[in-house]
């Protein structure tokens, strides 16, 4: 299965670094719009720090995938609010 990562930007989906910047960055968004910033940002750096010592190749891809996923999906749902439009289907 391709990797999720591919809907990004290489210079974030390859630098793990960033991609934990880019969470934060969304987690505080969302938090604030839900007046809950500061726990929203505790889950993901608790994520984060436990798994900052895998080592495992194919772990370390699921959990980037993951962390693009959830990046993903809230863009296309701030998108979908913008514009409207339902881009993804509901099931």
């Amino acid at each position: 299965m391709p990797s999720l990562q591919t809907a990004l930007p290489p210079e974030l989906a390859n630098n793990v670094i960033r991609l934990y910047r880019e969470c934060l960055r969304r987690a505080k968004y969302v938090g604030h719009k839900q007046h809950n910033a500061e726990l929203v940002v505790d889950m993901v750096r608790q994520q984060f720090k436990r798994h900052m010592h895998e080592t495992d190749p194919e772990k370390i891809q699921k959990l980037k995938d993951d962390a693009a996923r959830g990046l993903i999906n809230h863009m296309l749902y701030e998108s979908e609010k913008m514009s409207g439009r339902k881009f993804s289907k509901s099931s």
